[in-house]
């Protein structure tokens, strides 16, 4: 049987799907999965050792260039790849109306969410085949009983595997004990002060660990070199492509990180991972995994780097006790 998972984007809502990739692959081993993501997100996709195919869209620029003869011809290409991938079924994880029209580009039958449970009611109107699952509960958990519903067992919830590993290879070459600060994130309102993350720098330090900084943008590239430049020891990473952070986070001893999907990557590959949320909250959204954390910002809008390194002390500590 093969089967075509449409779940386009983000990062976090993309890793939030692996575990129920991993619970169809124990309890349906005859099936292949192929999957269609955002071009940008195609290599975390390809972290889970089950996904044959990926089909890269780029709704994001289309939508820029409608106009733009070649925007056409990779529309064209991509219904032409998944016609001819003749797929039994395609699962429409992400519940959205964009979605949905790239779903319905396979002319295969269509499983999702149903009317009540989709988080656009519209999207509904594509699929054959629509399951009800509760809207409160996480990401994570509703993904994995559509799932199970569309393809026929009963995940076992009581656990939690996304089945990825980490790419091979350190590009940064740093040994020893490293924190990753992820400081990044596309919100202002979901950024931590500058000033907590160099605190929270120094007290890593301290604590014999190597700081570790990146940046993929002018805004972050600013606040890497503020935290590098005032604590010693820090490691400040060059811009890198998506597949080298992944390695160096892979690597790393403990993530700290803002709300991005980098944090839910840390959190997936079962690092201890403390995750600082200002502006969301992260009840059906936030990271989940066996040592991860969320700290979630009280009405003052306030998380000290005391509180923060006080949960990494305690995940670190957690770790330690876990069976190898």
């Amino acid at each position: 049987m093969k089967v075509l998972i449409v779940k386009t984007s983000s990062m976090g809502d993309v890793i939030h799907t692996f575990p129920a990739v991993e619970d169809a692959v124990r309890n349906r081993p005859d099936i292949n999965f192929d999957w269609c993501v955002e071009e940008a997100f195609a290599g975390i996709v390809a972290l889970h050792p089950a996904i044959g195919v990926i089909h890269k869209v780029a709704v994001r620029r289309w939508r820029k260039r409608l106009l733009d003869g070649t925007t056409w011809r990779e529309m064209a290409g991509l219904r032409k790849a998944l016609r001819a991938s003749r797929y039994d079924l395609v699962i429409d994880a992400q519940g959205l109306l964009k979605s949905a029209l790239v779903a319905i580009q396979a002319g295969a039958p269509i499983a999702g969410f149903d009317r009540a449970s989709a988080r656009e009611p519209s999207a509904t109107l594509f699929y054959q085949r629509k399951y009800a699952v509760p809207r409160d509960l996480h990401a994570i958990e509703r993904t994995r009983r559509l799932f199970g519903l569309a393809l026929g067992y009963q995940p076992d919830l009581s656990t939690l595997d996304s089945g990825i590993v980490p790419p091979a290879g350190n590009p940064a070459g740093i040994e020893g004990r490293t924190a990753l600060l992820l400081h990044g994130t596309s919100r202002e309102d979901k950024k931590w002060p500058v000033e907590d993350w160099i605190e929270t720098a120094h007290q890593l330090a301290d604590r014999q660990f190597t700081p570790v900084v990146t940046w993929s943008n002018e805004a972050e590239k600013k606040v890497a070199e503020a935290v590098a430049g005032a604590v010693p020891g820090t490691v400040l990473v060059a811009k890198s492509p998506l597949a080298d952070v992944a390695a160096l986070l892979g690597r790393s001893t403990l993530v700290i990180g803002a709300d991005t999907g980098l944090t839910h990557l840390a959190s997936a590959f079962g690092l201890p991972t403390v995750a600082i949320f200002l502006a969301t909250e992260p009840g059906l959204t936030g990271p989940r995994g066996k040592f991860a954390s969320t700290l979630m910002a009280p009405a003052s809008g306030k998380i000290t780097a005391a509180e923060v390194i006080a949960e990494a002390e305690r995940l670190l500590a957690l770790r330690s006790k876990a069976p190898a």
